[in-house]
């Protein structure tokens, strides 16, 4: 049997704007999926999801032939997605499929899908590396995007990651400021479509003219501050800086405008976690407000 292993990531900085070359800081997660492989005498590809909790939650089975096609699943439409996924595989590895009969396939989360830290990177990393091809190139024919996933799916650190003429440049860093235990990271009780936001700003940004230099600073300072007063009024700039940007106001000043502490949307705004900075009987105020899933900084980021 075959193991993968992907991390997971969360966005610290940049946001959208990481598809239009602006730096970004993101961080590999504790949490991650793994996929399991087995070969099999059978002329068929065997698929099991295994959820955080240790249900299976999607299986499906495909038939290999001229073209993959779906014998059977419980989620149809998970499964159409996956024969486009796999057909990406075979057109990057023609000769994935012909080394075996079959295979046996089981992928299991470490984190619940609901929250955002990359379910769909981390399974794309895992069989890219199964199939010796190109994460970055098997991304871009299926799901899309940075790429920045792709690049913490693949690190053990913190990295600096842009975008260069369209390439990627990966930068591993360093983020440990000597106020960790004052960051904690707030589910927001829904999901955010990555597709469906950055169609939106693609949208919204098509006509505009885009410079970067002061994002690019304040992610650089992000990573370099060491006192937490400087790193929550750092934190308010750059949410006011993206909110001009993509024409939403800050998550703060919709739900959380009475909170003391500095508030930073990530990654999609709308959704999965927000950075929040204060110490553990301050999180009580998120609870109360029905926002029950608070992981310390420790606990999620490696």
């Amino acid at each position: 049997m075959q193991p993968f292993y992907s991390h997971g990531k969360l966005l610290i900085s940049a946001e959208y704007a990481v598809l239009d070359g602006a730096l970004a800081l993101a961080l590999p997660t504790k949490f991650g999926q793994s996929l399991h492989i087995e070969s099999t005498t059978e002329n068929t590809i065997l698929w099991k999801s295994i959820s955080s909790k240790g249900v299976v939650w999607f299986e499906a089975e495909f038939t290999l032939g001229d073209a993959l096609k779906i014998s059977t699943t419980n989620t149809s439409d998970i499964a159409i997605r996956l024969v486009q996924v796999l057909d990406a595989l075979q057109q990057l590895n023609p000769t994935l499929f012909k080394a075996h009969n079959g295979y046996v396939l089981t992928s299991t989360l470490e984190f619940p899908e609901n929250w955002g830290l990359g379910s769909s990177s981390t399974l794309i990393n895992n069989l890219a590396q199964w199939a010796q091809v190109d994460a970055f190139k098997l991304l871009e024919l299926t799901f899309g995007g940075s790429g920045f996933d792709i690049a913490c799916a693949q690190q053990d650190s913190g990295i600096l990651y842009q975008l260069k003429e369209g390439k990627a440049t990966v930068k591993p860093v360093s983020f440990s400021p000597p106020f960790l235990e004052s960051l904690f990271f707030v589910h927001r009780n829904q999901k955010q479509n990555s597709r469906d936001g950055i169609a939106s700003y693609k949208t919204l940004t098509t006509n505009q003219t885009l410079d970067f230099t002061s994002l690019n600073r304040l992610t650089l300072e992000l990573l370099n501050c060491t006192d937490l007063k400087t790193f929550e009024s750092l934190i308010e700039q750059h949410e006011r800086y993206i909110s001009s940007l993509i024409q939403q106001a800050p998550l703060k000043e919709i739900l959380f405008s009475d909170y003391k502490g500095a508030i930073k949307s990530l990654g999609a705004w709308g959704g999965d976690f927000f950075l929040a900075t204060g110490n553990t009987e301050a999180m009580a105020y998120f609870k109360l407000k029905g926002f029950s899933t608070v992981v310390p900084f420790s606990e999620m980021i490696l």
